[in-house]
Parts: structure tokens; sequence; C-alpha cells
């Protein structure tokens, strides 16, 4: 379903007519939090060429890391779906965790006790300051849709993530779910 207030939890899909944004071209975006002071999310489907253990050699997984935005590259986030686990998780919404201890996410990898399908890596977050998604989602950067997978979210293909929502919302969106990535491409 289509929103037009974004929230916390909430998904941003990125329009086509923001083709040629190097970081936003065809992402997805989990809100990770959403108020008066700005917005923070993760984009979803954009592995990078890395997993956890190039990353933090210690922990013996091939986990993939994403890139979660173009702020602070140089940091590790995650969210996950396992807050029993992870102890100073923070809620965002149906299910879904920010953060915790990585030190205990790393002896949870190790020991086997959570798996790919609990947890997701970023190399940065997406962030917008006080009123400036307001103004990309004025200036139709952006389609704003509820999670309707909740914490399966976290399992969600990345592949064709992007092409399934403009296949779902129909339309105009639907033309653009061929489009080649690059149109220069075509």
């Amino acid at each position: 379903m289509i929103t037009t207030k974004p929230k916390k939890g909430d998904l941003l899909i990125a329009e086509p007519a923001i083709i040629g944004d190097i970081s936003f071209n065809r992402s997805i975006v989990l809100l990770a939090d959403h108020n008066d002071e700005g917005s923070i999310g993760f984009i979803l489907n954009k592995p990078l060429n890395y997993t956890i253990n190039d990353l933090v050699p210690e922990v013996e997984a091939e986990f993939k890391v994403y890139n979660g935005g173009p702020v602070e590259q140089d940091n590790l986030y995650f969210i996950h779906k396992v807050p029993q686990l992870i102890p100073e998780s923070i809620e965002i919404s149906l299910g879904i965790f920010w953060g915790g201890d990585f030190n205990k996410v790393a002896e949870l990898i190790t020991n086997n006790k959570i798996n790919e399908s609990d947890i997701r890596f970023f190399l940065g977050y997406s962030g917008w300051k006080s009123s400036q998604l307001e103004t990309e989602l004025k200036s139709n950067s952006w389609v704003v849709t509820e999670n309707t997978y909740k914490k399966k979210i976290i399992e969600k293909d990345y592949e064709s993530f992007w092409k399934e929502k403009m296949l779902e919302f129909g339309g105009e969106y639907s033309i653009w779910s061929n489009a080649p990535e690059n149109p220069n491409f075509n």
C-alpha cells in the first residue's frame, strides 16, 4: 500500500525519475527512524562485494554486506529479527530490530546460533536532515510504502526487489520494470 507520510519501518522505493543517482538508483530503503529531526534508513538491495568475514576476520561467515547508503560508509551497521539473542537492540517495527551488542552477534554467528536469514549487514546508512526527505517526496524521488514483508524483509531477494515493486505499483511503473538500469544501454 502506497502512503504519503513516511514512518519508521516503512519502505522508500526509488522513483524511476532518479536514474543516474549513484547512491539511490533503483534502491529500496528501510526507514529505521523518522522524526522531526530527520530520517535514517538502510538500502536493502545493493549488495557489495564483501562478506562479513572480509570486514571482520574473526567472524568466519560468508554473510553478504550491503551498501546501506552514502553516509558513514566506513561503519558497519546491522538489522535483525532476533532481539532475544542480541542485547541492546532497538526495535524499528514489525519484528525488525537495529543494532545491538556486536560482540554477541559475532559469537552467535561463530556458534551457528543465527544465520543470514536472521541478520543483514550494511556499510553506511542513508540519512536525511529535518524536512529533507519530505522535500524529496514532493519532488517525486521516492514512493513510500508500508513494509508488508514485516521481519521477512531481511530475507528478501535483492536482485529482483525493485522490479517486483514497480510491477506491484502497476500503471506507468510497470513500463520501468523492464527498462535497463542504465538507459544508455537501451
